[in-house]
């Protein structure tokens, strides 16, 4: 840990004083690590507002989330997306052309489906007088797609809005090299073969090498697993602890996918291969096993392994958003209502991951709640680290006072009440679509467990975050 330290010191700034803060109070969980039982029911008040729609998920759904390089790695996004909505169609049986509007997210787009939303939407069988339009907010575009719809409605432009999200890490754009992408346009202008040779004449062998995509900040250059390697280490977050958070994720996600608890799943027939019906990228270890592995991204001394990351994956997501009224009018027996949500942004540099902390007291706030009120939790996990940090950030006075601007603490989440199917660790973390997952999970863990109140929160490139408050809805 001392290597570590001093390797941080110099590379965060707020290193020092965070590691001196949270190196004596070392993450105590190893106890909780499995244990799952359900949230407590209490009879507690609702979050309706006067004069303001209640918006409802009436259901949800995903192919299964799979490691890219897999049975996916042939198609295209908009194919995912298309079976992501015919799945939503098929599940609901709600009538095409009773939706207003369709919102999708997406991280790295195709560049000939730019606008996949449309694309997919057409490809599902939706009427083409359906507008469709896509949004990007790194790892919670899916969120964003779902707040643009929950806007949409509690504004009374529409009643009925599917959102969702796509990615597909199997087939990204590679470009080339500015230097060639000059040269091919402005060969695509030239009139004489002069001018076609004068050009060629300047072409180099290095004007051949690729631009590959990365998963880097724009504004710092760095990737997001070394941002990651230095928030544990800057909280004093141990390569055990992140070792055994990881071990938990995958064990209740292997738990959920054998009790058939995952059932937002619906099966997707790939073209030309078998039937895909569970995600593939749940993969209980042992303790023994993870702590072989190098570090990923601070080498020697990182903690960050493949183990206790989420994996690159190809998926999709989907979900049918009423007005309250528009859904009973219809027969419909909605799951849950989506209430209150905050959007936050920090530095990106030192506070890339910190999206939960920032955003989890001021939801709560709006929705007049205490973090005792909620009875499900479902965290986006990057990370084990990322997690453990924003634990041990949201438990800290120090750091709610000289950080954030706030008297107290937040408080830490209970792990009895935290990602119990298992999380973006294990099920996977297709970029634009995990955001629908994690509002699925809560709202179906919310009606297995009978709990009311239920909290999604993530965070994002940019060091953005999101997180949303979602209601059972009563039974």
């Amino acid at each position: 840990m001392t290597s570590i330290l001093t390797y941080t010191f110099k590379n965060l700034p707020n290193a020092s004083k965070w590691a001196l803060r949270f190196s004596v109070r070392p993450l105590s969980c190893s106890s909780q690590l499995r244990a799952a039982p359900a949230a407590q029911t209490k009879s507690k008040k609702t979050l309706a507002k006067p004069n303001i729609r209640n918006i409802v998920v009436v259901d949800g759904v995903r192919i299964p989330f799979l490691q890219s390089g897999t049975s996916y790695k042939d198609l295209m996004p908009h194919d995912l997306a298309r079976a992501a909505l015919s799945g939503l169609l098929h599940r609901t049986n709600v009538p095409k052309d009773v939706v207003d509007y369709i919102i999708f997210g997406t991280v790295i787009q195709e560049v000939k489906t730019s606008n996949v939303a449309r694309e997919a939407a057409l490809g599902a069988g939706f009427s083409d007088k359906t507008p469709a339009h896509t949004v990007t907010m790194a790892c919670i575009s899916a969120n964003q797609a779902m707040t643009t719809g929950v806007g949409l409605i509690a504004s009374g432009q529409c009643d009925v809005v599917v959102a969702g999200g796509v990615e597909l890490m199997s087939d990204v754009p590679i470009r080339h090299s500015r230097k060639m992408r000059k040269m091919m346009l402005d060969l695509n202008k030239a009139k004489t073969l002069g001018q076609r040779l004068s050009l060629l004449s300047k072409f180099r062998l290095n004007f051949l090498s690729p631009e590959l995509p990365a998963v880097a900040e724009f504004s710092t250059s760095e990737t997001m697993g070394h941002s990651a390697d230095r928030l544990a280490a800057a909280f004093a977050v141990s390569r055990a602890d992140q070792d055994e958070y990881a071990l938990r994720s995958h064990s209740l996600a292997k738990k959920a996918q054998d009790e058939g608890l995952l059932s937002d799943i619906v099966p997707f027939k790939v073209p030309g291969k078998d039937t895909v019906t569970k995600d593939n990228g749940i993969r209980p270890s042992s303790l023994e096993q993870m702590a072989k592995l190098k570090p990923a991204f601070i080498k020697p001394y990182g903690t960050v392994t493949a183990a206790n990351s989420s994996f690159l994956t190809d998926g999709a997501s989907a979900m049918l958003i009423m007005a309250e009224e528009k859904a009973l009018a219809m027969g419909y027996k909605p799951k849950a209502y989506l209430r209150d949500f905050v959007y936050v942004s920090q530095d990106p540099k030192d506070q890339l991951l910190l999206g939960p902390t920032y955003a989890t007291p001021k939801v709560l706030e709006k929705a007049g709640l205490t973090l005792n009120d909620i009875d499900a939790f479902e965290f986006h996990e990057a990370f084990s680290g990322q997690i453990l940090a924003n634990f041990k950030a949201m438990d800290s006075d120090w750091f709610a006072q000289n950080y954030m601007g706030r008297k107290t603490k937040v408080g830490s989440p209970p792990l009895e009440k935290f990602n119990n199917w298992g999380g973006s660790l294990s099920l996977g973390h297709p970029f634009g679509a995990t955001g629908c997952r994690l509002v699925m999970a809560a709202a179906n863990r919310l009606r297995k467990e009978g709990g009311q109140y239920g909290l999604v929160a993530a965070c994002a490139a940019g060091g953005q975050g999101h997180a949303m408050i979602v209601e059972a809805y009563p039974k």
